[in-house]
């Protein structure tokens, strides 16, 4: 009678190699397998890992980027528009009239509202419709790129450094409600992109979409802020209505809404291009739009113009000629666009009728500075006075460290021209906040009193005496000498009192960093916290000492 080999009895018959065929479990007698369990001094657990990971999402008027510290990108960036919000099994947009229907245009002021997730005025603003696409945006990000559960990831939100109480309880609400999320940081947008491009201190121009931001940051605080409608929104408003006007130049009335914009006097019965030109004027500005270098010429040379922001009496920028084909383009130049707008056609438009937007919607070419509004003011001038508004000190470092960034900074030229443009007021100025005929003259006199006591030649000159000796300068000595270049090898030279730009990440990239750094930041909200009182409940370091100064990127 033949009988199973025990548990004990199956070794491997190899003598060089043993198998590991006897510590299979008998077949005749199953039995269920020991677990094992990690005890509390072994090591950390992958829910404990989980605890700990943060996610940057950068949340702007028009778009949201989502992505993880470390990385140098965003894993996506999706764009807030109206076909985002269609129904599932709508196909109108298949349709082949749906593009050629007619649809109602809209005040200026209204422009590209449909493509927008909210904006500063909120009495026109659902904001039960802004949580709904905010909760959209961030679940399509978790799924589709980012790949990861939304349980205990704590979320690192950059934000504009200026926000409705409003808005932002919305924001937060659609967030904690939605996802679980332990808690949330919040981070300024301006303080970050400062960190992106290397610097404790400059000055950030944020040309975003519907507003340009200049925010003076001085060692990672926020000292100054102003603020411009001139954005990238109105340059695309130009842009439409420069493409309408080449694609229907027999209507009249297109002409008197071309002047009628041109000019900023719009009546209550005049309105804008229609919608159907966004998308079109849109991708025409981010890829054929330039700012040139040099400006064009205008008809009057007074200081209180737009035309102060450029070199008086016909001088031109250092570096570029009129001559240079380059830098210069020719006139005659036409650039062919195919129109997706009824009637289809190619388009031909002069090269240097493309800057004509630019030009109009961020420097207000043309324009005198005592007919715009406070908030209106060209791009070089509003520069200009931000960094008139400084204290000295401040000033020196920001002015070296010029960061221009946002999504109308992409636009060939338009650096350039904005530096140039601000040492061109400031060679003409300086930094006096007088302005005016009057001033003008008056600074003339001064200088021409300085140059006539300079060229005047002294009476006479007296013989160094022994009284004077304490004047002439100290004769080094070798020792002092090597200590000298000691110091100077060791030390390092910081750029201050000079215009200079400098490029920056964008913000994404520097919440990037400061997530993977673990920096502190001042305002931090906690879920519980903030579904039991609201805003209320955001915990906020009051007593900030200078040990975490430089350890904390918010401040007070």
């Amino acid at each position: 009678m033949t009988t199973t080999a025990g548990y004990s009895e199956r070794k491997s018959n190899s003598a060089h190699r043993p198998g590991l065929s006897y510590l299979q479990a008998d077949p005749s007698s199953p039995h269920t397998p020991l677990r094992t369990f990690s005890s509390s001094f072994s090591s950390p657990s992958i829910s404990y890992r989980a605890e700990e990971e943060v996610l940057v999402f950068e949340l702007g008027a028009r778009h949201l980027s989502a992505g993880i510290p470390g990385e140098s990108n965003p894993r996506c960036r999706l764009s807030f528009s109206p076909d985002n919000g269609r129904r599932v099994g709508d196909y109108r947009w298949c349709v082949p009239e749906h593009d050629e229907r007619t649809r109602k245009r809209k005040r200026e002021y209204s422009w590209g509202e449909d493509h927008e997730l909210w904006r500063m005025d909120l009495r026109d603003v659902d904001l039960g419709l802004v949580e709904d696409k905010i909760e959209r945006a961030v679940r399509n990000a978790f799924a589709e790129y980012l790949l990861l559960d939304s349980k205990n990831k704590r979320i690192v939100l950059v934000l504009p450094s200026l926000m409705p109480h409003r808005l932002l309880s919305s924001i937060l609400s659609s967030i904690f409600s939605n996802f679980q999320t332990p808690s949330i940081t919040l981070f300024p947008s301006p303080v970050l992109i400062a960190v992106a491009a290397g610097c404790r201190a400059g000055l950030v121009v944020d040309i975003g979409w519907a507003e340009t931001t200049m925010t003076a940051v001085y060692e990672l605080r926020e000292v100054f802020c102003a603020r411009t409608t001139r954005a990238t929104r109105l340059v695309t408003l130009r842009m439409a209505d420069l493409l309408k006007k080449y694609a229907e130049p027999g209507t009249a009335d297109s002409r008197k809404q071309a002047s009628a914009l041109n000019d900023e006097e719009l009546e209550p019965g005049q309105f804008s291009p229609d919608s159907r030109y966004f998308d079109f004027a849109e991708e025409v500005s981010s890829r054929i739009a330039w700012c040139p270098i040099e400006p064009r010429p205008a008809n009057t040379s007074s200081e209180d113009t737009t035309a102060a922001q450029t070199p008086e009496q016909g001088e031109r920028v250092s570096g570029t000629t009129p001559e240079d084909p380059q830098q210069q383009p020719h006139e005659h130049t036409n650039i062919s666009i195919p129109s997706p707008i009824p009637p289809r056609k190619t388009l031909q438009i002069p090269f240097d009728k493309l800057s004509e937007p630019v030009e109009d919607g961020l420097f207000a070419t043309g324009k005198d500075l005592h007919d715009l509004d406070d908030h209106e003011q060209p791009l070089p001038q509003l520069l200009y006075k931000t960094l008139l508004s400084l204290p000295p000190d401040v000033r020196s470092q920001c002015m070296a460290r010029i960061t221009i960034t946002g999504g109308g900074s992409n636009i060939p030229g338009l650096k350039t021209r904005l530096l140039n443009a601000l040492k061109s007021i400031i060679e003409a100025r300086g930094w006096d906040p007088v302005s005016g005929n009057v001033a003008t003259e008056a600074r003339k006199h001064l200088e021409t009193v300085r140059s006539t006591r300079l060229n005047k030649a002294p009476t006479g000159v007296q013989e160094p005496t022994a009284t004077t000796h304490h004047l002439q300068p100290q004769i080094k000595d070798s020792t002092d000498e090597k200590i000298e270049a000691g110091k100077m090898k060791n030390s390092t030279v910081t750029a201050a009192g000079e215009i200079r730009g400098v490029e920056t990440l964008g913000a994404w990239a520097g919440g990037s960093l400061v997530a993977g750094l673990k920096v502190k930041g001042v305002v931090e909200v906690e879920r519980d916290t903030f579904l039991a009182n609201g805003l209320a409940g955001a915990r906020k370091e009051s007593e900030i000492t200078h040990a975490t100064q430089r350890m904390s990127i918010l401040g007070p």
